[in-house]
C-alpha cells in the first residue's frame, strides 16, 4: 500500500506542475491571451483528488500498523482474510435497487418524469432491503 501512496503523491505533484504549465501556456498564447478556466479547474481538481486519496491511504496504512499481511514476503493467505461483514446470499433487493437507480439516471438523461418512478421504486427497494430480516422466512 505504501507504493500506491507514493504513486498517488507523484501523480498529485505531476498534476500540480501540469496545471501551472497549462496556465502559463494559455497566458502566453497570442490567440487566446488569458486563462482557460475549464482546463485549469479540471487539472487543479485532479491535483486535489490525487492528494486526498494519497492522504487517506497514507492514514489508513499508518492506522493498520504500517505493513499489511499481503505485503510481507513471509505472509500466508489466511493472514489477510478478515471478516468483511454479513451479506445475504439470496436477497433480491439489491437487484431492484440497482434497477431503480438505472431508472433514476435514465430519467435524468431522457425525461425527468422517469426519475420520479425511479425514486419511488428506490425507496421501496431500500426499505425492503433494510427490513428483509424482520419479516417472513428469515425473521430474527
Amino acid at each position: 500500500m505504501k507504493t500506491n501512496v507514493n504513486l498517488l503523491w507523484v501523480l498529485a505533484v505531476f498534476f500540480a506542475v501540469v496545471t501551472a504549465v497549462y496556465v502559463v501556456w494559455s497566458l502566453v498564447d497570442p490567440f487566446h491571451g488569458r486563462v482557460e478556466w475549464a482546463g485549469t479547474f479540471m487539472l487543479g481538481l485532479s491535483t486535489i483528488l490525487m492528494a486526498f486519496v494519497a492522504f487517506y491511504l497514507d492514514k489508513v496504512h499508518a492506522a493498520q500498523g504500517g505493513e499489511l499481511p499481503e505485503d510481507r514476503l513471509d505472509g500466508n493467505i489466511d493472514d489477510g482474510d478478515p471478516e468483511m461483514g454479513f451479506f445475504s446470499p439470496w436477497s433480491w433487493w439489491p437487484i431492484f435497487l440497482a434497477a431503480s437507480t438505472a431508472l433514476l439516471f435514465l430519467g435524468l438523461a431522457v425525461g425527468y418524469w422517469i426519475s420520479f418512478i425511479g425514486v419511488g421504486l428506490g425507496l421501496v427497494a431500500l426499505t425492503g432491503w433494510v427490513y428483509e430480516y424482520y419479516r417472513g422466512l428469515f425473521a430474527r
